[in-house]
């Protein structure tokens, strides 16, 4: 069976589904014949997406949701399972972000994208776990990052979210086990994705900002997400250059500090200035439908396809790598000093 016949029929719940990687995904669930329920702030582009996904055969809901509300987010999840008849996957995708050093953010901006990175994703995993643990089945998908596993400058407030994240699922995941439950609990975790995200994401800079490192297309996320839904491991990694931020940081934490200190503030800027009072979505959603798509500013450079890579695997076959890098060359050495 191909993983669109998989999809087929599912009913999912997706959150943050009206730009980026979540319209990206939505749409490519609801292509494959998934019933799709979306969750977001703004009528006009949650509209959009609904318009957007029917065009090419789809079924999807739009349902007003701030996924920082606790109570407006169990109440979606009861109206996306009645309308659908049940919720079998959940995909945690809402996000926001500060781009701004530490003490030029306020404590107000801090708790906003706590309440929307890491407690709307603990709350959308509640809400999911009310409605999969009396079937005791269901898929749970927390869309992450890099930067779960290793701080930039510019970004403490949403590293910060997403490092919670990590330590909240890993523990969630250790009960579920404990329980015995037949409900999945994967993460898949990103690189710099071309979304609209740099385009309303507020900042102190007059710059305009851009993913760090290399550039992903929204697209190669959305089928890493698909594959995380039809065969859910612990992690995935999406692209080498997350495998190696998250590895290299394991290893060689200082080292990691040093270099992103050098060069990780510089690398988050293009050259042009951004757009004098432009709009951000900090607290309110930004208006206009044209602004909630899936790509951004950066399709020329973005790469349409990544590794996605099982998180268990990788680290382990690295480490075999390099112990048999080591054994060669401490076989090497004796030889030549034989």
């Amino acid at each position: 069976m191909s993983s669109a016949d998989s999809l087929r029929g599912r009913r999912i719940v997706i959150t943050g589904g009206t730009a980026g990687v979540g319209r990206a995904t939505t749409l490519r669930l609801a292509a494959a014949g998934a019933k799709v329920a979306v969750l977001a702030r703004d009528q006009t582009a949650l509209d959009g997406v609904v318009e957007e996904a029917a065009a090419e055969g789809g079924e999807v809901v739009a349902i007003g949701c701030d996924v920082a509300d606790s109570a407006a987010v169990f109440s979606a999840a009861d109206r996306a399972a009645e309308v659908f008849g049940g919720i079998d996957v959940w995909i945690n995708n809402a996000m926001t972000t500060v781009l701004a050093r530490v003490d030029e953010i306020t404590p107000e901006e801090f708790e906003r994208v706590t309440a929307v990175c890491y407690l709307g994703l603990v709350h959308g995993t509640m809400a999911a776990l009310r409605h999969m643990k009396p079937k005791n089945s269901g898929v749970i998908v927390q869309i992450g990052s890099a930067l779960a596993y290793r701080g930039i400058p510019l970004q403490a407030a949403y590293c910060g979210a997403k490092h919670a994240v990590r330590g909240f699922t890993d523990g969630l995941r250790a009960e579920l086990l404990h329980e015995g439950s037949g409900i999945a609990l994967t993460a898949v975790h990103l690189p710099g994705i071309n979304t609209p995200q740099f385009e309303w994401a507020r900042s102190r800079y007059s710059r305009r900002q851009r993913p760090a490192g290399n550039v992903y297309q929204p697209e190669a996320a959305a089928r890493a997400v698909e594959h995380a839904i039809v065969r859910p491991s612990r992690e995935y990694w999406l692209s080498g250059q997350t495998a190696v931020m998250i590895i290299g940081n394991m290893v060689a934490p200082s080292l990691a500090d040093r270099h992103l200190a050098r060069t990780a503030i510089e690398g988050q800027f293009t050259s042009e200035q951004a757009a004098p009072g432009r709009e951000d979505n900090l607290f309110t959603p930004v208006s206009g439908r044209g602004l909630h798509r899936s790509r951004g500013a950066f399709s020329a450079e973005a790469r349409p396809k990544a590794l996605n890579l099982p998180a268990e695997p990788t680290v382990i076959g690295v480490a075999a790598v390099v112990l048999l890098a080591a054994a060669g060359l401490g076989f090497a050495l004796g030889w030549a000093l034989g």
